[in-house]
């Protein structure tokens, strides 16, 4: 049974990602407008109505904005941590099937098994994802302000990595954000920069990993070719190899074989 996955947009006006094994579509978070997800569904070849579902990692709206409309519009149930909706009921608001996940236990959605982790984020009760078939394993990591232990047991032996590369710290430090906004974003609790996000990197066992891509990069802060460059030294593996979520376009599918 084959694995693959795609991207509708990645970075600070929108996110989401498909994951497809056998017979089932998740999709984690949701950014977009009902019109725009079902746009960028449609370039990915899918249609809303073969989502088995919407998981969440937590409550910012460039994740959430459009979960709720679209679990409404297409029935489709949606798994968040408890804080996650405590923090948020009001956007959760009307969905008929809300299922609580405990941020340190695996579930199933139909074909795909799916384990969160929690990560160090200034949310309520922020996770990340990895997705599995059985056979390969697919991790995330977009929103996290540091790296734990944990979060690099996690995503070590991965087939393939979507891993935050936020910002540049040169450029935010130099660039136009308010003081207050500057530490946020690069705090313990913000986005991962690109040094921090090849540290990550190069402490996993990457001997398994197929693809890997550039993930939630700033539009002012950072560049797909500064992102590239960390990732692709840590991993010593050519720049072309690595690809980037665009925020217009994600990225096409990409299947682990």
């Amino acid at each position: 049974m084959s694995m693959r996955f795609a991207s509708l947009g990645s970075g600070s006006e929108g996110n989401a990602l498909l994951v497809a094994a056998g017979q089932s579509h998740v999709l984690m978070d949701c950014g977009f407008g009902l019109q725009d997800t079902v746009l960028r569904l449609a370039r990915l070849g899918v249609s809303a109505e073969q989502l088995q579902g919407i998981v969440v990692t937590h409550e910012h709206g460039d994740h959430i904005g459009g979960v709720a409309r679209l679990a409404r519009k297409f029935n489709l149930p949606v798994w968040l941590t408890h804080g996650t909706l405590r923090s948020q009921p009001k956007a959760f608001s009307g969905i008929a099937h809300v299922r609580e996940i405990n941020p340190h236990r695996p579930f199933v959605i139909g074909d795909i098994e799916i384990t969160p982790y929690p990560v160090p984020h200034d949310a309520a009760e922020p996770v990340q994802f990895v997705f599995s078939n059985g056979m390969r394993r697919l991790g995330v990591l977009t929103d996290a302000g540091c790296s734990t232990a944990h979060i690099e047991q996690t995503l070590s032996g991965c087939d393939a990595l979507v891993l935050e590369c936020n910002h540049d710290e040169d450029m935010l430090m130099n660039g136009d954000y308010p003081y207050s906004l500057k530490q946020r974003v690069g705090g313990r609790f913000g986005h991962l920069n690109n040094r921090e996000a090849a540290g990550i990197l190069a402490g996993l066992d990457m001997s398994r990993l197929q693809h890997l891509i550039a993930a939630h990069l700033s539009r002012k802060n950072n560049t797909p070719a500064l992102a590239v460059q960390a990732l692709s030294a840590a991993a010593g593996c050519e720049a072309g190899w690595v690809g980037v979520a665009t925020q217009e376009e994600g990225f096409d599918w990409r299947e682990m074989t």
